[in-house]
């Protein structure tokens, strides 16, 4: 008999010894408007704090250069969600692409149109016949410019717009642009570079339309809502440790942003962009949550104004059942 015992004991503590094999991740793809920059950082962190290889999923980033792009690398099947602006997704819609809202990312507007006070441009009607810089004519900076001249009943002819890149400020510094349109954390950084005095026209001033949201194909949506579920409880782990520990975030970012050396500077930029991630909305409902009226509002501002031409029922678009619930897990 203690041959016997010793025998299943030795076998037992062979399959003790035996690592349990790792249930595989499910990788998921999203395509951004920028670059990996330090605004990001929650994304960008997950090497070092694997909120989304905790929900199961291996995530991936695809770079782009504006929310135009960003939609369209996903609609081209390059990525599985798209990290993109509310006009993207109206002119995608107006084109017949079959797409759904799924996370609000940041509920406040951060677009603006700035000119140094030398120039003498005060509001927006003070645009008319000048040079206007654009991160590019697929980003937001250009949907959000056209909205804010609409508005005062000027339009795209009226202006001269010249997409200048992401570092858009130094042709305004150069004097190669009168104003340029642009975020509140990219104004942040071009006031750190010696920006100096200047007029600030802000967008939401005129219109509060989300900056940014995660958008799917309806398709993608419909087949994949497990998966979807976790990443936006990922996502939104993430965003909410970014805005309880904006200090560690601005130190992660000096080694995962391509513009975040100066920590200081990184920390300003992710208080801002912490600020554009709450709403009285996301106050009641938690984050991530859609002011569905004021999609409505900007669906129907576009329409009017001529930038599209479809009438869009955001309730049809706008999906908030994948949205975990406020302070707690999926």
């Amino acid at each position: 008999m203690s041959a016997l015992r010793a025998f299943l004991m030795l076998a037992l503590s062979c399959l003790v010894a035996v690592p349990a094999t790792a249930q595989p991740l499910d990788k998921v793809t999203v395509a951004g408007w920028s670059q990996p920059i330090s605004e990001i950082t929650n994304l960008l962190a997950e090497p070092d704090k694997g909120f989304f290889k905790a929900r199961g999923i291996a995530l991936d980033y695809v770079p782009g250069n504006g929310g135009g792009a960003a939609l369209q690398n996903m609609i081209a099947g390059q990525a599985d969600i798209a990290f993109t602006d509310p006009a993207a997704l109206y002119l995608a819609l107006d084109k017949g692409e079959k797409l759904v809202a799924i996370y609000n990312i940041y509920p406040q507007n951060v677009f603006n149109v700035v000119a140094l006070k030398s120039s003498g441009i005060r509001t927006a009607a003070d645009l008319k016949g000048k040079r206007i810089g654009v991160y590019s004519l697929a980003s937001g900076t250009y949907q959000n410019l056209l909205v804010l001249l609409h508005q005062v009943g000027l339009g795209e002819k009226d202006v001269a717009i010249q997409p200048t890149g992401l570092l858009n400020f130094a042709p305004l510094m150069q004097g190669q642009v009168d104003a340029t349109a642009a975020t509140d954390t990219g104004l942040l950084v071009a006031r750190a570079k010696g920006l100096g005095e200047a007029n600030v026209i802000e967008v939401r001033d005129q219109i509060n339309l989300p900056s940014d949201i995660f958008v799917v194909k309806e398709s993608y949506y419909e087949q994949n809502k497990p998966l979807l579920k976790r990443f936006l409880a990922a996502y939104r782990d993430s965003a909410a440790w970014m805005i309880a520990k904006p200090e560690e975030a601005a130190r992660i970012a000096v080694t995962r942003a391509i513009n975040g050396r100066d920590e200081a500077v990184n920390l300003e930029i992710i208080k801002l962009r912490n600020a554009s991630s709450i709403s009285p909305t996301t106050d009641r409902e938690g984050l991530g949550r859609f002011d569905l009226d004021a999609l409505q509002k900007g669906a129907d501002t576009f329409r009017s104004l001529g930038l599209i031409s479809s009438q869009i029922d955001m309730k049809a678009i706008v999906k908030n059942d994948l949205i975990p619930p406020k302070d707690g897990a999926p």
